[in-house]
């Protein structure tokens, strides 16, 4: 069981760590550049940003690279990221999770902030499983077994609400969600 939590944990770093990231590198410019959708809503809103995006899913890829660097370094027992492209799909992909999440938050008027539970939490995973399906689909069928699939839906929303609280208690979110 343990080795499977590894396994899972091992595969999901590229797109945890742009999520948790993306607010240090908050920026000014927002991703929507302000504008707002045809309901007159911000198509995402000011706390999207373009340096948030790009910081967020650089140091996802950043995180990827160093994980195979590893893995190929030590030879240990964990999934291979190949292609090594995979990394970029995972990382990018839970920033447009993340992004996707931010747009239907505002279509159902909820502001910047406001809680939306299992969206919030999972946004970012569905994101990189499905832009690296997309691209690399029989890796992603081979490496993302049902039982690590399982295990990521239990332990992504725990994972999640304890980066953003300690987030928050830093000083670095306005929600401890």
């Amino acid at each position: 069981m343990l080795s499977l939590v590894i396994d899972a944990l091992w595969l999901m770093l590229p797109a945890y760590v742009p999520n948790s990231s993306a607010v240090l590198f908050a920026g000014k410019t927002p991703v929507d550049f302000g504008r707002n959708f045809v309901d007159g809503r911000r198509i995402f809103g000011p706390g999207k940003t373009l340096r948030g995006l790009i910081g967020g899913t650089l140091s996802g890829i950043a995180a990827g690279l160093l994980l195979q660097f590893i893995k190929e370094s030590t030879q240990i027992g964990v999934p291979s990221f190949e292609p090594i492209y995979v990394v970029v799909t995972l990382s990018l992909g839970a920033m447009l999770g993340d992004l996707t999440k931010s747009f239907f938050k505002r279509r159902l008027g909820l502001d910047r902030g406001s809680p939306l539970p299992v969206a919030d939490q999972l946004d970012f995973v569905v994101g990189a499983w499905v832009l690296t399906y997309i691209f690399f689909g029989a890796w992603f069928v081979e490496n993302f077994t049902p039982p690590i699939i399982i295990v990521l839906l239990i332990l992504s929303p725990l994972l999640h609400l304890a980066v953003n609280l300690i987030g928050y208690k830093l000083g670095k979110k306005k929600e401890p969600w």
